[in-house]
């Protein structure tokens, strides 16, 4: 049964449908399962998307009774002007307000006012492979996706729908893949463990997350070569994100239990500050004995006693980068990417000699 006023449909000969009033581009867009930005690209022959993903949206256009050029026309003019914002470390973590994380905070801020000043909106999404998802969030322009993991399901969701979407960080295992950026991890890393070598150290002790994304992997294969080239034993410690500052503590009696070493490096603010107050509560002194430090600023790291060093990221020139290439991939132009940006190294008490 029909509810409120019945729809005129006219058919072409052979049964398919011509324009029906009342259908809009967004109609298209939602049949096809894409955006409209996507449905912009297929008709018009620009963007990046799959040869079968185009020839879907086409075909749902044809059936829906639009010429490919009229529709094309309308969709230059009727994008959302809105992108979204995947914070895949927070969907890991299951907690969107972890206490003392202020690195999220800031990217956020930070991207959502350069996205302002392009006469953009920001829409922050959680996993959309988990129910029930927005329902703006596939009619969205394009996503930036923050740390994604090996294999990520939302960016193989992403392209399913033929979304374009950008990447702080690389993707792990997609060498070709080149619409990121990030802060320079490499000469970030190289920053923080020479400082450590110029401070005294000789063995370093690094301890990165769990989670399977380019943070951790490109770290621990950076400090894996700076040991090599050093002639060093390296000590990789795993500790899920989610274990914070008290898996930190818990850390730091492994860590002495295994023989002090000269430093601690830490991927991040939490778990440094966890091992931190494990090895003086042990009765080790920071920095005489050993020193720590983080490799992502929080609040953590900030307020422990003493403070310890860590790198600040760059959110703002980071954000800013990945809009650049988000925007050009939109409008079908070729992206400058990727696109590598500078963290700084903030010194503090825990590695002062």
């Amino acid at each position: 049964m029909l509810r409120g006023s019945i729809r005129r449909i006219r058919f072409r000969t052979g049964g398919a449908v011509t324009r029906a009033r009342g259908i809009t581009i967004k109609d298209v867009a939602r049949r096809a399962g894409v955006s409209i930005t996507a449905v912009s690209h297929a008709l018009n022959d620009k963007g990046t998307l799959s040869a079968a993903t185009r020839e879907h949206i086409r075909t749902v256009a044809d059936e829906m009774g639009y010429e490919a050029d009229a529709l094309a026309r309308g969709l230059r003019r009727s994008t959302m002007g809105a992108v979204g914002l995947v914070l895949r470390s927070l969907d890991a973590l299951g907690d969107y307000a972890p206490a003392g994380v202020d690195v999220f905070e800031r990217f956020v801020g930070a991207a959502a006012s350069q996205a302002l000043a392009r006469g953009l909106s920001l829409m922050l999404v959680p996993d959309l492979t988990r129910a029930p998802v927005p329902p703006l969030a596939f009619s969205l322009d394009g996503y930036i996706v923050t740390n994604p993991h090996v294999d990520d399901p939302v960016i193989a969701r992403l392209e399913e729908r033929g979304i374009p979407y950008v990447t702080y960080g690389r993707p792990p295992g997609r060498p070709d893949f080149t619409h990121w950026a990030s802060e320079d991890d490499d000469a970030s890393a190289r920053l923080v463990l020479n400082h450590l070598a110029t401070a005294g150290a000789r063995s370093v002790a690094l301890v990165r997350g769990t989670d399977p994304n380019a943070w951790n992997l490109e770290h621990q294969e950076i400090y894996l070569g700076w040991c090599e080239e050093r002639g060093s034993t390296p000590r990789l410690y795993e500790l899920p994100e989610r274990a914070g500052v008290e898996g930190g503590v818990a850390l730091a009696d492994r860590i002495l239990d295994e023989g002090l070493p000269d430093a601690v490096f830490c991927l991040t603010g939490r778990h440094a500050a966890g091992v931190q107050r494990g090895l003086i509560a042990r009765g080790v002194r920071v920095p005489a004995q050993t020193m720590v430090v983080a490799g992502s600023d929080s609040e953590h790291a900030r307020n422990s006693r003493p403070a310890v060093s860590a790198l600040e990221l760059n959110p703002v020139d980071s954000s800013a980068a990945l809009l650049d290439i988000l925007q050009s991939l939109i409008a079908g132009r070729p992206a400058d990417a990727p696109r590598l940006t500078r963290a700084r190294f903030r010194p503090r008490a825990s590695t002062r000699r």
